[in-house]
């Protein structure tokens, strides 16, 4: 039935087009009057830049709703939003924009990916981000690994992000910022969400985080080539690529398949990461080649690149005060290897 009500509530999910806010976040419809044989609705309402290019096509969007309502006629007019209302919310629109990384050209966006899981992808991703901000880099990671988080994990960080405003604040720790899906489930629940909610999550992950100026952003994939990994080549057109691969044959087969997917969006590959590539002993100093050798040269080969480092199986030291799991220290010998590995990164990435 068309009634003033009906009108409003059909209007108010519209966004201005200058601040993308509603209508009811604006308040923007300011009268509605049907008239008593409901064939006739007049309409005011305010925008942020009325007289625009855009106002026109909002006119055939209002008009053509309320005329699908049963109106024969309808009269629209447009005012402007008061000016301390309109001035507002600019300039919340100007810090969604600055705050949103996607289309930046000073931030470079790198995906650490892999074929298959259990490869180490996740200690390859969090230990060089803090290599590159060792080396002075300013850098974040986002868990894109949305059903294998691990980083909060493995950098032993216990908080949560803040919320400012309708922006969230990633947490720190490192010199590293982080934000993951770990962050947002609890009690290390299961997820079971699917692939349009999942790419909404990932989405706000570069919108509505407060990331600051960024050097480098790494993204810690999903294994494999599905849904995530496809979202995110779509959202970053520009994204590099590190893939992680241990020396065995198999794991080295099924990463290519990622790389591949890599160079047909046009993505550049920075190079391999050969993880689990040996174990050396303490005592002797003999290395022993745990899962085989030449996994890595041959994805570098099949992928055109080269093989930026080989790290040994082993763990970081053992330190009482800093609960860190995953993280290698700086002076450990696989730390110096990630600091190596971040070196050459920077290189290649410019």
């Amino acid at each position: 039935m068309l009634t003033e009500e009906r009108i409003i509530e059909l209007l108010n999910p519209i966004k201005d087009p200058h601040i993308h806010r509603t209508f009811e976040e604006t308040g923007a419809v300011e009268s509605v009057k049907v008239k008593a044989d409901k064939e006739h609705v007049s309409v005011k309402v305010a925008l942020a830049n009325p007289n625009s290019g855009e106002q026109l096509q909002l006119q055939q969007e209002i008009v053509g709703m309320i005329k699908k309502e049963g109106a024969k006629t309808v009269g629209l007019r447009f005012t402007e939003l008061p000016e301390e209302k309109r001035d507002a919310y600019m300039s919340e629109a100007n810090e969604e924009q600055e705050a949103n990384l996607i289309g930046q050209t000073g931030t470079q966006f790198i995906s650490i990916a892999s074929g298959k899981g259990g490869v180490g992808k996740s200690t390859v991703t969090v230990n060089l981000a803090i290599a590159l901000a060792r080396l002075g880099k300013k850098v974040g990671i986002v868990d894109a690994d949305i059903y294998g988080f691990s980083v909060p994990d493995m950098m032993g960080i216990e908080n949560r992000p803040q919320v400012r405003g309708k922006r969230i604040i990633p947490v720190e720790r490192f010199d590293v910022q982080v934000i993951s899906m770990g962050f947002f489930v609890e009690d290390n629940s299961p997820i079971i969400w699917r692939g349009p909610m999942l790419g909404k999550m990932l989405t706000s992950f570069f919108k509505e985080v407060e990331w600051g100026d960024l050097d480098y952003l790494l993204l810690d994939l999903p294994p494999g080539t599905g849904d995530i990994a496809l979202d995110v080549q779509e959202l970053l057109p520009t994204s590099k690529q590190l893939i992680v691969t241990t020396p065995h044959p198999t794991a080295a087969f099924v990463a290519a398949r990622a790389g591949q997917m890599a160079l047909k969006a046009d993505h550049d590959i920075l190079g391999i990461v050969e993880n689990m590539a040996y174990f050396e002993s303490a005592i002797t100093g003999q290395k022993e080649y745990v899962f085989g050798e030449g996994g890595g040269d041959k994805l570098a080969e099949v992928l055109n690149t080269d093989v930026l480092g080989r790290l040994p199986l082993g763990q970081p030291y053992d330190e009482e005060e800093i609960f860190a799991p995953g993280i290698y220290q700086e002076d450990h010998p696989t730390g110096k290897k990630f600091l190596s590995i971040a070196n050459q990164v920077i290189k290649r990435a410019k």
